[in-house]
């Protein structure tokens, strides 16, 4: 996906409870402040089982793989900043699978705890079945509670615990797998 003007729209005109917030389709011009949300993430080593910091370069494929039809990538911009990012990929590769989607929420250090994650499951429930989804999935590291809670009061439901499936530095970590069922799809 290219930057351009349809880039720029609210999704669905949504502008988030918090003041001054707009959230949008992100546009190729977003990708550095993704990455330095993202990468904020790893250093962190709570929120991805990726262990090594990605570049701009890296990550565009990834950002192209995006549609706004199927799996969006959307951001939330407060003050002209990008605050947060909630990203679909499609779940698994097999067609049976088509109606559910993984998404993964990061949000700037600056931003946490004032309602950026929130707004952005709340809008992905919203609008997932104009995405023809059935289900959301997310897959947490059971050490992270800031964001079990998150999902759980988003209305999702632990599916599911890979047991010891993530090594950090050394330590093997559980991942829990949150979902959410949005509906049959008609």
């Amino acid at each position: 996906m290219t930057a351009a003007v349809a880039d720029q729209r609210p999704v669905d005109g949504h502008r988030a409870p918090l003041q001054d917030v707009m959230i949008r389709e992100a546009a190729e011009t977003d990708l550095p402040a993704i990455v330095e949300i993202y990468n904020a993430a790893i250093r962190g080593r709570i929120s991805t089982a990726q262990l090594e910091e990605v570049s701009v370069e890296q990550q565009l494929p990834w950002f192209r793989e995006h549609s706004s039809g199927t799996h969006p990538l959307w951001i939330v911009e407060k003050n002209g900043r990008v605050a947060g990012w909630l990203s679909f990929q499609p779940f698994k590769k097999r067609s049976a699978y088509r109606g559910t989607a993984e998404i993964g929420v990061y949000v700037h250090e600056q931003f946490r705890r004032a309602g950026v994650g929130r707004i952005l499951l709340e809008l992905a429930i919203a609008r997932g079945s104009s995405l023809k989804l059935s289900a959301l999935v997310g897959s947490i590291f059971a050490h992270n509670e800031a964001s079990l809670g998150l999902f759980e009061q988003a209305g999702f439901e632990r599916w599911g615990v890979l047991p010891r499936v993530a090594k950090v530095d050394g330590v093997e970590h559980d991942v829990v797998i949150m979902g959410r069922y949005l509906g049959p799809l008609t």
